[in-house]
């Protein structure tokens, strides 16, 4: 119910049938209407939300002032993703990972990579292509195109991109590929709100090691053997 891919659809009224039981996978890929309904996945490419006209209009000019920041995301996310676009699935979320319309969904490939003797030969043409759709009205997507704008070779900038890509593979249903890689982007923005240099720090580690040892070290020592004895 939390998930990005539902925010719109939910202000927007539209019935959601959740589909979470492995059987469900295959059972979708046979079934393609019912009761003269067609069926449409929400985590997919070609989702259609009707808009009035002033929404329309007002997605337009946003989607015209993100286009640089799509084309920076495609260019330091490279491979990892088809393309970058401006969605309008998305109401609070910064951004979602969306999956062709004719390949796995994210639960379906996280399910099929959990078998044990599956057919790697299907997996490299049915593995999803993903595209990155970023909300344009989002503070966090605001800021970064601001600060991208301002030198688009800005560390921050590039770290904070690859971050949003890693959260939106865990919020889309993916796992990660790299949770080390994961856990350093997260370490290194920890370190930058706390105003912390990595140079600095390694500098303060070797310092204390040259320094030598305090004298009375070895009686503190003996002192806390007999204590613990």
């Amino acid at each position: 119910e939390t998930s990005p891919f539902l925010e719109r659809l939910k202000k927007k009224g539209y019935e959601v049938l959740y589909m979470v039981d492995p059987i469900d996978e295959y059972a979708v890929q046979q079934l393609k209407e019912y009761d003269g309904k067609k069926l449409l996945s929400a985590t997919k490419e070609g989702l259609d939300i009707e808009d009035d006209e002033d929404e329309k209009k007002a997605f337009e000019e946003a989607k015209a002032k993100s286009e640089g920041l799509c084309k920076l995301m495609k260019e330091v996310l490279d491979d990892k993703v088809e393309k970058v676009v401006v969605s309008n699935r998305l109401a609070d979320s910064p951004c979602c990972l969306v999956t062709g319309e004719y390949g796995w969904s994210a639960n379906m490939e996280r399910i099929m990579k959990a078998q044990a003797l599956r057919d790697s030969t299907q997996s490299a043409y049915m593995t999803s292509k993903k595209t990155m759709e970023i909300n344009p009205t989002n503070s966090i997507i605001n800021a970064l195109r601001e600060k991208a704008d301002a030198d688009q070779s800005d560390k921050t900038v590039r770290d904070l991109i690859w971050l949003l890509y890693d959260t939106s593979l865990l919020t889309s249903g993916f796992s990660l590929d790299e949770p080390a890689t994961f856990s350093s982007r997260i370490h290194r923005l920890v370190k930058l709100g706390l105003s912390l240099d990595d140079d600095d720090d390694d500098a303060e580690d070797d310092d204390m090691e040259d320094l030598p040892p305090l004298d009375g070290d070895d009686d503190n020592e003996e002192s806390a053997m007999e204590q613990v004895d």
